[in-house]
Protein backbone atom coordinates (compact mmCIF):
# COMPACT_ATOMS: atom_id res chain seq x y z
CA UNK A 1 0.00 0.00 0.00
CA UNK A 2 2.88 2.11 0.21
CA UNK A 3 1.62 3.88 3.86
CA UNK A 4 4.89 4.52 6.24
CA UNK A 5 5.68 2.54 9.51
CA UNK A 6 5.05 -0.67 10.81
CA UNK A 7 3.50 -2.70 13.80
CA UNK A 8 5.39 -5.03 16.29
CA UNK A 9 3.39 -7.90 17.91
CA UNK A 10 4.36 -11.04 19.43
CA UNK A 11 4.04 -14.22 17.76
CA UNK A 12 4.84 -18.14 18.49
CA UNK A 13 8.06 -20.09 16.29
CA UNK A 14 8.47 -23.16 16.51
CA UNK A 15 12.25 -22.29 15.22
CA UNK A 16 15.21 -20.18 15.05
CA UNK A 17 15.45 -17.82 12.85
CA UNK A 18 13.49 -15.02 10.91
CA UNK A 19 11.24 -15.21 8.12
CA UNK A 20 10.94 -12.52 5.49
CA UNK A 21 7.43 -13.35 3.71
CA UNK A 22 6.89 -11.12 0.54
CA UNK A 23 3.80 -11.20 -1.13
CA UNK A 24 3.47 -10.58 -4.48
CA UNK A 25 0.63 -8.87 -6.79
CA UNK A 26 -1.49 -11.00 -9.46
CA UNK A 27 0.26 -10.64 -12.69
CA UNK A 28 -1.12 -7.98 -15.19
CA UNK A 29 -0.85 -7.89 -18.96
CA UNK A 30 2.30 -5.40 -18.60
CA UNK A 31 4.29 -6.73 -15.60
CA UNK A 32 4.47 -10.71 -15.20
CA UNK A 33 5.20 -10.10 -11.12
CA UNK A 34 4.90 -14.52 -10.86
CA UNK A 35 8.59 -14.29 -12.76
CA UNK A 36 9.96 -13.57 -9.31
CA UNK A 37 9.06 -17.07 -7.95
CA UNK A 38 10.42 -18.68 -10.92
CA UNK A 39 14.05 -20.65 -9.92
CA UNK A 40 16.09 -19.46 -12.72
CA UNK A 41 15.00 -15.65 -12.03
CA UNK A 42 15.92 -15.59 -8.35
CA UNK A 43 18.84 -17.37 -9.18
CA UNK A 44 20.05 -14.58 -11.52
CA UNK A 45 19.39 -12.10 -9.44
CA UNK A 46 21.15 -13.37 -6.19
CA UNK A 47 24.38 -13.82 -8.65
CA UNK A 48 23.90 -10.28 -10.10
CA UNK A 49 23.08 -8.14 -6.88
CA UNK A 50 24.48 -10.91 -3.71
CA UNK A 51 26.72 -12.49 -5.65
CA UNK A 52 29.68 -11.35 -2.97
CA UNK A 53 28.37 -11.01 0.10
CA UNK A 54 30.13 -12.69 2.98
CA UNK A 55 27.81 -15.11 3.75
CA UNK A 56 25.94 -18.12 2.22
CA UNK A 57 22.53 -17.32 0.28
CA UNK A 58 20.75 -20.96 -0.13
CA UNK A 59 17.84 -22.05 -1.70
CA UNK A 60 15.94 -25.18 -2.30
CA UNK A 61 17.13 -25.59 -6.59
CA UNK A 62 15.19 -28.46 -8.51
CA UNK A 63 17.45 -30.52 -10.08
CA UNK A 64 17.14 -33.55 -12.22
CA UNK A 65 19.28 -37.12 -11.93
CA UNK A 66 19.42 -40.80 -13.79
CA UNK A 67 17.45 -43.16 -11.56
CA UNK A 68 19.86 -45.72 -10.66
CA UNK A 69 19.16 -49.58 -11.73
CA UNK A 70 17.79 -51.74 -9.70
CA UNK A 71 19.77 -54.35 -8.02
CA UNK A 72 17.56 -57.24 -9.05
CA UNK A 73 17.63 -56.32 -12.58
CA UNK A 74 20.68 -57.94 -14.68
CA UNK A 75 22.90 -55.72 -16.94
CA UNK A 76 21.66 -57.26 -20.23
CA UNK A 77 17.83 -56.82 -19.61
CA UNK A 78 18.03 -52.75 -19.43
CA UNK A 79 20.47 -52.55 -22.57
CA UNK A 80 17.75 -51.48 -24.96
CA UNK A 81 16.04 -49.27 -22.61
CA UNK A 82 16.33 -45.60 -22.79
CA UNK A 83 17.46 -44.37 -18.91
CA UNK A 84 15.45 -43.01 -16.80
CA UNK A 85 15.41 -39.39 -14.97
CA UNK A 86 13.59 -37.81 -11.68
CA UNK A 87 13.41 -34.74 -10.13
CA UNK A 88 14.50 -33.90 -6.83
CA UNK A 89 15.21 -30.87 -4.66
CA UNK A 90 18.48 -30.01 -2.74
CA UNK A 91 19.77 -27.43 -0.78
CA UNK A 92 22.06 -24.83 -3.12
CA UNK A 93 24.45 -22.29 -2.25
CA UNK A 94 24.28 -19.58 -4.87
CA UNK A 95 26.42 -16.72 -4.36
CA UNK A 96 30.44 -16.91 -4.56
CA UNK A 97 30.69 -15.22 -1.37
CA UNK A 98 34.29 -14.33 -1.71
CA UNK A 99 34.99 -12.37 -4.81
CA UNK A 100 38.55 -11.74 -6.42
CA UNK A 101 38.92 -8.52 -5.21
CA UNK A 102 38.94 -8.90 -1.78
CA UNK A 103 41.63 -11.83 -1.91
CA UNK A 104 45.48 -10.54 -1.28
CA UNK A 105 47.28 -9.92 -4.46
CA UNK A 106 50.10 -12.61 -4.31
CA UNK A 107 47.20 -15.49 -3.86
CA UNK A 108 45.45 -14.73 -6.98
CA UNK A 109 46.84 -15.61 -10.25
CA UNK A 110 47.41 -13.50 -13.54
CA UNK A 111 44.57 -16.34 -15.17
CA UNK A 112 42.45 -16.59 -12.04
CA UNK A 113 41.81 -12.78 -12.87
CA UNK A 114 41.53 -12.96 -16.85
CA UNK A 115 38.98 -15.51 -16.07
CA UNK A 116 36.97 -13.35 -13.89
CA UNK A 117 37.15 -10.70 -16.23
CA UNK A 118 35.86 -12.65 -19.21
CA UNK A 119 33.18 -14.32 -17.11
CA UNK A 120 31.74 -11.15 -15.50
CA UNK A 121 32.10 -8.66 -18.34
CA UNK A 122 31.74 -11.41 -21.02
CA UNK A 123 34.90 -10.51 -23.64
CA UNK A 124 36.33 -13.72 -25.12
CA UNK A 125 39.23 -11.88 -25.38
CA UNK A 126 41.39 -11.85 -22.17
CA UNK A 127 42.55 -7.71 -21.05
CA UNK A 128 45.68 -6.35 -21.94
CA UNK A 129 46.21 -5.28 -17.90
CA UNK A 130 44.27 -5.63 -14.99
CA UNK A 131 44.47 -3.17 -11.93
CA UNK A 132 43.95 -4.52 -8.24
CA UNK A 133 43.46 -1.82 -6.26
CA UNK A 134 43.33 -2.09 -2.20
CA UNK A 135 43.57 1.07 -0.30
CA UNK A 136 42.72 1.90 3.78
CA UNK A 137 42.24 5.43 4.98
CA UNK A 138 40.57 8.14 5.03
CA UNK A 139 38.37 6.03 2.58
CA UNK A 140 38.74 2.54 2.62
CA UNK A 141 37.92 0.35 -0.74
CA UNK A 142 39.11 -2.60 -2.90
CA UNK A 143 38.67 -2.18 -6.77
CA UNK A 144 39.48 -4.64 -9.64
CA UNK A 145 40.19 -2.70 -12.91
CA UNK A 146 40.68 -3.83 -16.60
CA UNK A 147 41.92 -2.38 -19.68
CA UNK A 148 40.37 -3.93 -22.55
CA UNK A 149 42.46 -5.56 -25.91
CA UNK A 150 39.60 -4.37 -28.33
CA UNK A 151 36.94 -1.63 -28.14
CA UNK A 152 33.05 -2.61 -27.91
CA UNK A 153 31.10 -2.32 -31.34
CA UNK A 154 29.17 0.52 -29.60
CA UNK A 155 31.77 2.43 -27.66
CA UNK A 156 31.58 5.09 -29.84
CA UNK A 157 27.91 5.34 -29.95
CA UNK A 158 25.68 7.07 -27.54
CA UNK A 159 24.51 3.67 -26.39
CA UNK A 160 27.40 2.43 -24.72
CA UNK A 161 26.96 2.55 -21.01
CA UNK A 162 30.55 3.49 -19.18
CA UNK A 163 31.39 3.27 -15.83
CA UNK A 164 32.06 1.01 -12.78
CA UNK A 165 30.18 -1.74 -10.89
CA UNK A 166 29.73 0.00 -7.37
CA UNK A 167 29.07 -2.36 -4.68
CA UNK A 168 28.79 -1.83 -0.58
CA UNK A 169 29.69 -4.54 1.48
CA UNK A 170 29.77 -6.97 -1.26
CA UNK A 171 26.50 -5.72 -2.66
CA UNK A 172 26.19 -4.27 -5.59
CA UNK A 173 24.03 -1.11 -5.71
CA UNK A 174 25.14 0.15 -8.76
CA UNK A 175 26.08 -1.35 -12.51
CA UNK A 176 27.35 1.84 -14.38
CA UNK A 177 28.58 4.05 -11.50
CA UNK A 178 29.68 6.82 -13.67
CA UNK A 179 31.33 9.40 -11.23
CA UNK A 180 33.82 6.85 -10.44
CA UNK A 181 35.74 6.87 -14.10
CA UNK A 182 36.48 10.34 -16.21
CA UNK A 183 34.94 10.22 -19.51
CA UNK A 184 37.92 10.10 -21.30
CA UNK A 185 39.33 6.81 -19.45
CA UNK A 186 35.56 5.20 -20.28
CA UNK A 187 36.78 1.85 -21.45
CA UNK A 188 38.20 1.08 -18.29
CA UNK A 189 35.95 -1.81 -17.10
CA UNK A 190 35.75 -3.57 -13.26
CA UNK A 191 34.42 -3.13 -10.16
CA UNK A 192 34.34 -1.18 -6.87
CA UNK A 193 33.62 -2.46 -3.06
CA UNK A 194 33.75 -0.48 -0.33
CA UNK A 195 31.86 -0.33 3.27
CA UNK A 196 31.95 3.21 3.59
CA UNK A 197 28.34 3.75 1.27
CA UNK A 198 25.02 3.12 2.76
CA UNK A 199 23.12 0.30 0.93
CA UNK A 200 20.33 2.48 0.28
CA UNK A 201 22.01 5.19 -1.01
CA UNK A 202 20.18 7.00 -4.30
CA UNK A 203 21.62 7.67 -7.22
CA UNK A 204 20.63 11.57 -6.21
CA UNK A 205 23.11 11.52 -3.01
CA UNK A 206 25.97 9.54 -5.00
CA UNK A 207 26.86 12.32 -6.96
CA UNK A 208 27.34 14.28 -4.32
CA UNK A 209 29.15 12.22 -2.29
CA UNK A 210 32.52 12.75 -0.93
CA UNK A 211 33.88 9.50 -0.42
CA UNK A 212 33.37 8.68 -4.06
CA UNK A 213 35.29 11.74 -5.27
CA UNK A 214 37.85 11.02 -3.46
CA UNK A 215 37.93 7.16 -4.80
CA UNK A 216 37.59 8.42 -8.40
CA UNK A 217 40.53 10.69 -8.45
CA UNK A 218 42.61 7.93 -6.83
CA UNK A 219 41.34 5.06 -9.82
CA UNK A 220 42.02 7.60 -12.02
CA UNK A 221 46.13 8.22 -11.22
CA UNK A 222 46.23 3.87 -11.26
CA UNK A 223 44.63 3.95 -14.55
CA UNK A 224 47.14 6.53 -15.45
CA UNK A 225 50.16 5.48 -14.05
CA UNK A 226 49.24 1.82 -15.71
CA UNK A 227 49.13 3.00 -18.67
CA UNK A 228 52.43 4.58 -18.73
CA UNK A 229 54.08 1.43 -17.98
CA UNK A 230 52.52 -0.81 -20.45
CA UNK A 231 53.55 2.14 -23.08
CA UNK A 232 57.35 2.26 -21.77
CA UNK A 233 57.35 -1.94 -20.94
CA UNK A 234 54.76 -3.30 -23.07
CA UNK A 235 55.26 -0.64 -26.31
CA UNK A 236 53.29 -3.69 -28.65
CA UNK A 237 50.24 -3.72 -26.51
CA UNK A 238 50.27 0.10 -25.88
CA UNK A 239 49.88 0.44 -29.78
CA UNK A 240 47.32 -2.27 -29.35
CA UNK A 241 45.56 -0.48 -26.80
CA UNK A 242 46.18 3.34 -28.64
CA UNK A 243 44.39 1.62 -31.80
CA UNK A 244 41.03 0.38 -29.68
CA UNK A 245 40.93 3.57 -27.19
CA UNK A 246 43.10 6.17 -28.78
CA UNK A 247 40.24 8.46 -29.76
CA UNK A 248 39.19 8.40 -26.66
CA UNK A 249 41.82 10.14 -24.96
CA UNK A 250 42.27 12.70 -27.67
CA UNK A 251 38.64 13.56 -27.26
CA UNK A 252 39.74 13.61 -23.56
CA UNK A 253 42.21 16.66 -24.58
CA UNK A 254 40.14 18.66 -27.18
CA UNK A 255 37.25 18.88 -24.59
CA UNK A 256 36.54 21.29 -21.35
CA UNK A 257 39.07 23.63 -22.98
CA UNK A 258 42.00 21.56 -22.50
CA UNK A 259 41.21 21.05 -18.79
CA UNK A 260 42.97 17.58 -18.78
CA UNK A 261 45.34 18.02 -21.58
CA UNK A 262 48.28 17.68 -18.77
CA UNK A 263 46.90 14.65 -17.57
CA UNK A 264 46.90 12.94 -21.05
CA UNK A 265 49.11 14.39 -23.54
CA UNK A 266 52.09 11.84 -22.33
CA UNK A 267 49.78 8.92 -23.40
CA UNK A 268 49.37 10.17 -27.04
CA UNK A 269 51.09 8.31 -30.61
CA UNK A 270 51.33 9.81 -33.80
CA UNK A 271 52.96 8.31 -36.81
CA UNK A 272 56.31 9.62 -37.46
CA UNK A 273 57.27 10.13 -40.85
CA UNK A 274 61.28 9.66 -40.53
CA UNK A 275 60.61 6.54 -37.54
CA UNK A 276 57.72 4.91 -39.99
CA UNK A 277 56.05 3.93 -36.55
CA UNK A 278 54.22 5.10 -33.69
CA UNK A 279 55.62 7.92 -31.40
CA UNK A 280 55.13 10.13 -28.52
CA UNK A 281 55.41 13.36 -28.46
CA UNK A 282 58.73 13.09 -25.48
CA UNK A 283 59.58 10.69 -28.05
CA UNK A 284 59.49 13.20 -30.96
CA UNK A 285 61.23 16.12 -29.35
CA UNK A 286 63.85 14.04 -27.09
CA UNK A 287 64.99 13.13 -31.80
CA UNK A 288 64.69 16.58 -32.54
CA UNK A 289 67.97 18.13 -34.14
CA UNK A 290 69.18 21.22 -32.11
CA UNK A 291 68.91 23.51 -35.02
CA UNK A 292 65.05 22.32 -34.94
CA UNK A 293 62.79 25.13 -33.36
CA UNK A 294 59.39 23.43 -33.44
CA UNK A 295 56.83 20.45 -33.53
CA UNK A 296 56.37 19.83 -37.32
CA UNK A 297 52.57 18.18 -38.11
CA UNK A 298 50.29 17.72 -41.10
CA UNK A 299 46.63 16.45 -41.26
CA UNK A 300 45.14 14.22 -43.50
CA UNK A 301 42.88 11.58 -44.91
CA UNK A 302 45.96 9.32 -45.13
CA UNK A 303 49.64 8.51 -45.11
CA UNK A 304 50.06 8.97 -48.27
CA UNK A 305 48.66 11.98 -49.35
CA UNK A 306 50.50 13.68 -46.90
CA UNK A 307 53.83 12.49 -47.68
CA UNK A 308 53.22 14.29 -51.11
CA UNK A 309 52.46 17.57 -49.30
CA UNK A 310 55.44 20.04 -50.80
CA UNK A 311 55.72 21.49 -47.44
CA UNK A 312 56.45 18.00 -46.44
CA UNK A 313 59.58 17.60 -48.63
CA UNK A 314 60.72 21.09 -47.40
CA UNK A 315 60.82 20.42 -43.69
CA UNK A 316 62.19 16.63 -44.58
CA UNK A 317 64.79 18.33 -46.59
CA UNK A 318 66.51 19.89 -43.34
CA UNK A 319 66.32 16.77 -41.54
CA UNK A 320 63.20 17.46 -39.46
CA UNK A 321 60.81 14.42 -38.35
CA UNK A 322 56.91 15.29 -39.29
CA UNK A 323 54.21 13.88 -37.20
CA UNK A 324 51.14 12.46 -39.68
CA UNK A 325 47.94 13.16 -38.32
CA UNK A 326 45.10 11.16 -39.82
CA UNK A 327 41.89 11.20 -37.59
CA UNK A 328 39.67 14.06 -37.78
CA UNK A 329 40.27 15.20 -33.89
CA UNK A 330 43.69 14.93 -34.38
CA UNK A 331 44.14 18.27 -35.43
CA UNK A 332 42.73 20.04 -32.28
CA UNK A 333 44.70 18.22 -30.41
CA UNK A 334 48.30 20.53 -31.10
CA UNK A 335 45.86 23.75 -31.11
CA UNK A 336 44.43 22.59 -27.69
CA UNK A 337 48.14 21.48 -26.30
CA UNK A 338 49.87 25.05 -27.72
CA UNK A 339 53.10 23.56 -27.11
CA UNK A 340 54.76 20.62 -25.62
CA UNK A 341 58.15 21.16 -23.43
CA UNK A 342 58.59 24.35 -24.83
CA UNK A 343 58.03 23.29 -28.55
CA UNK A 344 55.13 25.13 -30.60
CA UNK A 345 53.33 23.15 -32.84
CA UNK A 346 53.50 24.09 -36.33
CA UNK A 347 51.04 23.09 -39.04
CA UNK A 348 52.56 22.28 -42.23
CA UNK A 349 49.48 23.84 -44.30
CA UNK A 350 48.84 27.03 -42.15
CA UNK A 351 51.87 28.37 -40.25
CA UNK A 352 54.69 29.75 -41.36
CA UNK A 353 57.60 26.98 -41.21
CA UNK A 354 60.32 28.96 -39.66
CA UNK A 355 62.71 27.41 -42.61
CA UNK A 356 64.62 30.55 -44.27
CA UNK A 357 67.27 31.92 -43.73
CA UNK A 358 67.93 35.48 -43.35
CA UNK A 359 69.25 35.27 -47.19
CA UNK A 360 66.53 33.44 -48.17
CA UNK A 361 64.00 35.69 -46.30
CA UNK A 362 65.26 38.55 -48.20
CA UNK A 363 65.39 36.68 -51.81
CA UNK A 364 61.74 35.82 -51.22
CA UNK A 365 61.05 39.53 -50.12
CA UNK A 366 62.87 40.61 -54.11
CA UNK A 367 60.73 37.34 -55.59
CA UNK A 368 57.84 39.27 -54.74
CA UNK A 369 58.36 42.43 -55.77
CA UNK A 370 59.80 41.05 -59.02
CA UNK A 371 56.15 38.53 -59.41
CA UNK A 372 54.12 41.94 -58.19
CA UNK A 373 51.83 41.97 -61.92
CA UNK A 374 52.42 37.76 -61.71
CA UNK A 375 50.74 37.49 -58.65
CA UNK A 376 47.86 40.08 -60.04
CA UNK A 377 47.51 37.94 -62.91
CA UNK A 378 46.67 34.87 -60.67
CA UNK A 379 44.31 36.72 -59.04
CA UNK A 380 42.30 38.31 -61.98
CA UNK A 381 42.28 35.07 -63.90
CA UNK A 382 41.19 32.72 -61.00
CA UNK A 383 38.61 35.77 -59.56
CA UNK A 384 37.11 34.78 -56.34
CA UNK A 385 38.52 30.98 -56.40
CA UNK A 386 41.02 32.16 -54.81
CA UNK A 387 41.99 34.64 -51.81
CA UNK A 388 45.21 35.72 -53.18
CA UNK A 389 48.67 34.47 -55.05
CA UNK A 390 51.55 34.95 -53.03
CA UNK A 391 55.43 33.54 -53.09
CA UNK A 392 56.27 30.72 -51.04
CA UNK A 393 59.62 29.45 -50.08
CA UNK A 394 58.41 26.07 -48.98
CA UNK A 395 57.43 24.50 -52.03
CA UNK A 396 60.73 22.23 -52.98
CA UNK A 397 60.34 20.99 -56.12
CA UNK A 398 56.63 21.94 -56.73
CA UNK A 399 55.52 24.79 -58.99
CA UNK A 400 52.28 25.55 -57.10
CA UNK A 401 50.49 24.88 -53.77
CA UNK A 402 47.01 25.74 -52.36
CA UNK A 403 47.54 26.70 -48.64
CA UNK A 404 44.30 28.25 -46.23
CA UNK A 405 43.72 31.73 -45.46
CA UNK A 406 43.80 31.82 -41.47
CA UNK A 407 44.36 29.25 -39.03
CA UNK A 408 41.45 26.74 -39.90
CA UNK A 409 42.62 24.01 -42.33
CA UNK A 410 41.16 22.41 -45.15
CA UNK A 411 41.38 19.37 -42.93
CA UNK A 412 38.61 20.68 -40.47
CA UNK A 413 36.39 22.99 -42.76
CA UNK A 414 36.17 18.83 -43.81
CA UNK A 415 35.34 18.13 -40.47
CA UNK A 416 32.89 21.10 -39.65
CA UNK A 417 30.81 19.97 -43.04
CA UNK A 418 30.23 16.78 -42.18
CA UNK A 419 28.91 17.43 -38.50
CA UNK A 420 26.55 20.53 -39.86
CA UNK A 421 26.76 21.01 -43.33
CA UNK A 422 24.66 24.21 -43.18
CA UNK A 423 26.69 25.90 -40.20
CA UNK A 424 30.15 24.74 -41.90
CA UNK A 425 32.42 27.20 -42.59
CA UNK A 426 34.46 28.04 -45.65
CA UNK A 427 38.16 28.45 -45.76
CA UNK A 428 39.15 30.83 -48.04
CA UNK A 429 42.54 29.32 -50.79
CA UNK A 430 45.68 31.09 -51.15
CA UNK A 431 47.83 29.64 -54.39
CA UNK A 432 51.52 29.47 -53.55
CA UNK A 433 53.62 29.58 -56.23
CA UNK A 434 57.68 29.03 -56.71
CA UNK A 435 59.26 31.54 -58.34
CA UNK A 436 62.60 29.16 -59.09
CA UNK A 437 60.59 26.92 -60.86
CA UNK A 438 61.07 26.36 -64.50
CA UNK A 439 57.11 26.16 -64.88
CA UNK A 440 56.88 29.74 -63.56
CA UNK A 441 59.90 31.43 -64.89
CA UNK A 442 58.42 30.75 -67.91
CA UNK A 443 55.08 31.79 -67.29
CA UNK A 444 55.92 35.13 -66.04
CA UNK A 445 57.51 35.93 -69.52
CA UNK A 446 54.35 34.18 -71.22
CA UNK A 447 51.84 36.72 -69.22
CA UNK A 448 53.95 39.53 -71.22
CA UNK A 449 53.56 37.98 -74.61
CA UNK A 450 50.38 36.19 -74.58
CA UNK A 451 48.06 36.40 -71.99
CA UNK A 452 45.49 34.39 -73.24
CA UNK A 453 47.95 31.07 -73.15
CA UNK A 454 49.59 32.16 -69.89
CA UNK A 455 45.87 32.12 -68.01
CA UNK A 456 45.42 28.67 -69.35
CA UNK A 457 48.52 27.28 -67.63
CA UNK A 458 47.68 29.78 -64.61
CA UNK A 459 44.37 27.46 -64.64
CA UNK A 460 46.00 24.77 -64.93
CA UNK A 461 48.54 25.00 -62.11
CA UNK A 462 45.45 26.47 -59.86
CA UNK A 463 44.19 22.95 -60.73
CA UNK A 464 47.06 20.88 -59.93
CA UNK A 465 47.48 23.27 -56.47
CA UNK A 466 43.85 21.74 -55.61
CA UNK A 467 45.04 17.90 -56.11
CA UNK A 468 48.48 18.17 -54.31
CA UNK A 469 46.15 20.17 -51.41
CA UNK A 470 43.79 17.22 -51.67
CA UNK A 471 40.84 19.53 -52.21
CA UNK A 472 37.88 18.04 -55.33
CA UNK A 473 39.04 19.73 -59.53
CA UNK A 474 36.13 22.21 -59.28
CA UNK A 475 35.56 21.01 -63.16
CA UNK A 476 37.24 17.76 -63.99
CA UNK A 477 35.96 17.82 -67.70
CA UNK A 478 36.78 21.55 -68.27
CA UNK A 479 40.12 20.33 -66.50
CA UNK A 480 40.51 17.57 -68.69
CA UNK A 481 39.67 19.74 -72.01
CA UNK A 482 42.36 21.93 -70.61
CA UNK A 483 45.23 19.71 -70.64
CA UNK A 484 44.10 18.23 -74.52
CA UNK A 485 43.82 21.76 -75.49
CA UNK A 486 47.27 22.43 -74.54
CA UNK A 487 48.60 19.12 -75.53
CA UNK A 488 47.48 19.61 -78.90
Amino acid sequence: SGTDGYTISPCEKTSVGTDVILKLKADTDDEKYSRFLEQFELQNLVKKYSDYIRYPVRMEMEKSRRKEKPAEEGDGEQEDKAPEYETYTELTTLNSMVPVWQKAKKDVTDEEYDSFYRDKFYDFEKPLAHIPVSVEGAVTYKALLYIPAKAPYDFYTKDYKKGLQLYSSGVMIMEHCEDLIPDYFRFVRGVVDTDDLSLNISREMLQHNRQLAIISGNLEKKIKAELAEMQKNRRADYEKFFASFGRQIKFGIASDYGMHKDTLQDLLLFYSAKEKKQITLKEYVDAMPEAQKHIYYAAGENLGRLEQLPQYQRVSEKGFDVLFMTEDVDEFIPRTLMNYAEKDFRNLATDDLDLSTEEEKKAAEEASAQWKDGLDFFKKTLGDRIVRAEVSADLGKHPVCIVPEGEMSFEMEKYFQRINPEMAMKVGKVLQINPEHPVLKKLQSMIAEDAEQAAKYAELLYTQGLILADLPIEDASAYTDLVCGLMA
